[in-house]
């Protein structure tokens, strides 16, 4: 089963980033991003791509330009996140073959996130969008819109978030945060499981 969860390690460093990424895949979550504005984060997305790209999809996150994408398609990574929606970047992901997931928070957003091609939308700040929000967002969506919350949400909110229709999560501070130990991390990691995993599926 691949849960709909995507580990964000911002702030990892390269030395600690496999053992840090091992734990998250124990635990069952076989989605993990690096964010650019981490250190040395090409890096870091090659090491994981070389040592568990057969195991979970690697990604990269905070990509804003076409030459990121270029870059990234080049370390094998297989999916691109950004912060907003531009539709350059959505584009030159597909021409790609990698998975879309644009940063949106309007419904102005959404569609035109969808018309040039995402495959998912990530919700950001969903902190600031709230679940009132996102229930009216995703009325009016079409109805097998991929949508992931992120920012604020943690295994806390995750039934409130999939009652209004969340298909999924991304998950940043309630992971990992910059300095975090591996054993931390394993905590989080499997609280975090053992939290979705008690959702009712999405139908």
């Amino acid at each position: 089963m691949q849960r709909q969860l995507i580990a964000i390690l911002r702030g990892v460093k390269s030395h600690e980033v496999c053992d840090i990424c091992e734990v998250i895949i124990k635990a069952g979550i076989s989605r993990i991003e690096v964010p650019l504005n981490s250190p040395n984060a090409l890096q870091s997305i090659t090491l994981l791509v070389e040592k568990f790209g057969h195991l979970a999809q690697i990604g990269a996150g905070t990509v804003t330009t076409v030459d990121q994408v270029d870059a990234l398609h080049d370390l094998g990574a297989h999916f691109i996140v950004s912060p907003n929606c531009d539709v350059r970047v959505i584009q030159a992901t597909k021409d790609k073959g990698l998975t879309s997931y644009p940063g949106v928070l309007t419904p102005s957003e959404c569609f035109t996130a969808l018309e040039h091609g995402a495959d998912a939308l990530k919700l950001f700040p969903a902190s600031l969008l709230g679940v009132q929000g996102l229930s009216a967002i995703r009325a009016v969506l079409p109805s097998k819109t991929a949508l992931y919350p992120v920012g604020g949400v943690g295994p806390s909110n995750f039934l409130a978030w999939r009652k209004v229709g969340a298909t999924g999560f991304g998950l940043g501070s309630s992971l990992y945060e910059a300095g975090d130990s591996v054993a931390k991390v394993a905590t989080s990691a499997t609280i975090i499981v053992a939290a979705y995993d008690l959702l009712e599926p999405m139908e």
